[in-house]
């Protein structure tokens, strides 16, 4: 938070100009992240995600726009109508992902209470039956532990396809489980290679109606033309994140001590959030492309990249890195044939 290359700002111009360009580049997707107060450090800055999302969806013509969610802040009611609302700005490019919340004090000071893991994500489970129907035009009658909801109906419904996309955050087996049952996608914290195989063959395997299960990842990318430079950079970001000590120790304090994004974070000494560089995503241009590729592979079909300083890596890599993914791809294919 402390990068004289990259001046902290979350406003919605920044924001705006980001994805406007990521759209440009050439990228699929951006996850727009949900909180009301800063996970991080609470006097921060904190774009609103659903307003803004709205709004992106207006402005982009093409790329995805996924919203992250916490249950708790929204009505499963009130939250489907939204959703179908920018489904329909974004003329069927919206998605939500599900996320039932590790930082505790954005629901306790609202009055809402923070729940132990378990019954947070019995929550959600209850919660999006609730929301999955009502994106799909069914007429709903629920009468659950936490909700009841009498013939109802939300108009108009989806025109593009049956409904918004579902993504799934979290690796507990309560989350793996919700995965396997009501999603569409599944984001993996980023980790190694041959934890991420396990974690795909762990849901994959899975009893599942409907379409197979698709799978992300989040990571931190530092590609540059030779892996020392590459490395080099790591090394000074490592040392402008030591100068965040003292925030990241309250947020430690702040985060459920039974999330298992926490602990997995904790397993490497990684740059970035939701395990980062832990990826490996870092090395020569050649090198990062390779391991995409391989994570691909493995079955990663979608990747949550972040970059510092964020927009010139973003050029970076669709620059340099994107093309000779496709390329590897490709000539993959046709050895394949």
């Amino acid at each position: 938070m402390q990068d004289p290359d990259e001046p902290y700002d979350a406003s919605w111009e920044r924001n705006r100009r980001l994805i406007v360009e990521a759209e440009a580049l050439g990228f699929d997707s951006t996850l727009v992240a949900q909180h009301t107060i800063n996970p991080h450090h609470a006097p921060l800055d904190e774009l609103e995600a659903w307003t803004a999302s709205a709004a992106l969806a207006a402005l982009t013509g093409r790329i995805e726009i996924i919203a992250a969610i916490k249950p708790y802040l929204y009505h499963p009611v009130v939250l489907a109508k939204m959703a179908l609302g920018i489904e329909h700005i974004s003329s069927g490019r919206f998605a939500i992902n599900l996320v039932n919340a590790w930082n505790r004090p954005e629901l306790e000071k609202a009055g809402i209470g923070f729940p132990e893991h378990d019954e947070r994500y019995a929550y959600g489970r209850e919660w999006l039956s609730v929301v999955e129907p009502l994106m799909r035009g069914q007429t709903l009658n629920h009468h659950g532990t936490n909700f009841r909801v009498d013939d109802y109906t939300l108009c108009p419904g989806d025109p593009w396809r049956p409904r918004p996309r579902i993504y799934i955050g979290g690796e507990s087996e309560p989350a793996r489980a919700l995965a396997a049952d009501m999603g569409d996608a599944w984001f993996i914290n980023g980790q190694p290679i041959e934890d991420v195989s396990a974690l795909i063959a762990d849901v994959a395997a899975r009893p599942r109606a409907g379409t197979p299960l698709r799978f992300g990842l989040s990571a931190f990318v530092i590609a540059r033309p030779t892996e020392a430079e590459a490395h080099a950079h790591h090394m000074h970001l490592f040392a402008l994140a030591s100068k965040d000590l003292h925030i990241r120790m309250a947020q430690n304090a702040n985060t459920d001590p039974k999330s298992v994004m926490a602990a997995t974070m904790r397993r490497t000494p990684r740059v970035g959030s939701n395990g980062g560089t832990s990826a490996g995503l870092v090395g020569s241009y050649d090198q990062v492309a390779e391991r995409i590729v391989a994570f691909n592979r493995a079955g990663i079909e979608t990747f949550m990249l972040q970059y510092q300083p964020f927009e010139a890596d973003m050029r970076r890599f669709a620059r340099e890195v994107m093309p000779r993914v496709r390329a590897m791809t490709e000539t993959s294919e046709r050895a394949a044939e």
